[in-house]
């Protein structure tokens, strides 16, 4: 079943949509701060972007990474409006030359096509208003986020989307994805703006919550590993069976891969 949802926060609105309505993994928020619109939504869901993208006039479209739910509608909101996505420089590549994606993200998000992105200005703002992107990998290599360090708002992409994890993506890294979160939380801000999880308050707490969660469960795996157990006991002791998502995703998306993340972590790392 679809979800559609409207929702507006001060001088911000936002479009959350999804094929299906299997928790926040399987919707995507796409917004719109004055000027600008942050991520594309899936492709499989353009009719209600498009929607969304219509409603108001805008002169900006940012990107915070390629993958096919933040990118998915970038080429045809391009097309629809003559607004060219902004990009970090490794997301502009990756669209040129396009990518493929696992057969359940298929299903959920839809297809990506190939966008002409260009790269973010050196002075990049929203509506005159300083915004500072930050580097993130880990999740995905050319993940970027947007502070706007005068309000205290940061666009995360999925650096954050929940406290605790539960799967993890075989792309994605744990140690990378910790050295992303300590070099955001540098930073001041407590308003976090999630594509998935949504506006999340005391965002800074909460990142810190996620970064010492996975410092603490990467000790615990580390642990069990000295005792000589194999992964697949690790993970039924820390995190249980693994779910629907994790057999259906062929193990791509799954407990045990965030397990085997956790233990490639390096030790001087769990001992800060």
């Amino acid at each position: 079943m679809s979800v559609i949802d409207s929702f507006d926060y001060k001088d911000l609105d936002a479009q959350r949509v999804g094929r299906f309505d299997f928790g926040i993994n399987t919707t995507f928020i796409v917004y719109r701060l004055k000027d600008t619109i942050i991520d594309t939504g899936p492709s499989n869901q353009w009719k209600y972007v498009k929607w969304f993208v219509k409603n108001k006039p805008f002169k900006q479209l940012l990107l915070t990474h390629h993958h096919e739910d933040h990118s998915g509608n970038a080429g045809a909101i391009y097309k629809l409006t003559g607004v060219q996505p902004r990009a970090p420089k490794a997301t502009v590549d990756i669209l040129k030359r396009g990518f493929q994606i696992p057969p359940i993200q298929r299903l959920i998000w839809g297809a990506a096509g190939l966008a002409e992105a260009a790269e973010l200005p050196k002075d990049l703002r929203i509506a005159g208003e300083e915004v500072i992107p930050i580097a993130a990998p880990g999740h995905a290599k050319d993940m970027t986020c947007y502070l706007m360090q005068d309000r205290g708002w940061i666009f995360t992409a999925d650096l954050y989307v929940a406290s605790h994890l539960k799967l993890l993506r075989k792309d994605e890294s744990i140690p990378i994805l910790m050295q992303s979160i300590r070099k955001v939380l540098k930073y001041d801000f407590e308003l976090i703006l999630c594509p998935h999880r949504g506006i999340v308050e005391n965002g800074k707490k909460r990142l810190q919550d996620k970064y010492d969660y996975l410092l603490n469960l990467s000790c615990a795996a580390q642990e069990l590993g000295r005792q000589g157990l194999p992964l697949k006991e690790i993970t039924r002791k820390l995190l249980g069976r693994e779910n629907m998502m994790g057999i259906l995703s062929g193990y791509n998306f799954s407990k045990r891969n965030l397990i085997a993340s956790c233990m490639a972590l390096d030790p001087s790392q769990i001992s800060e």
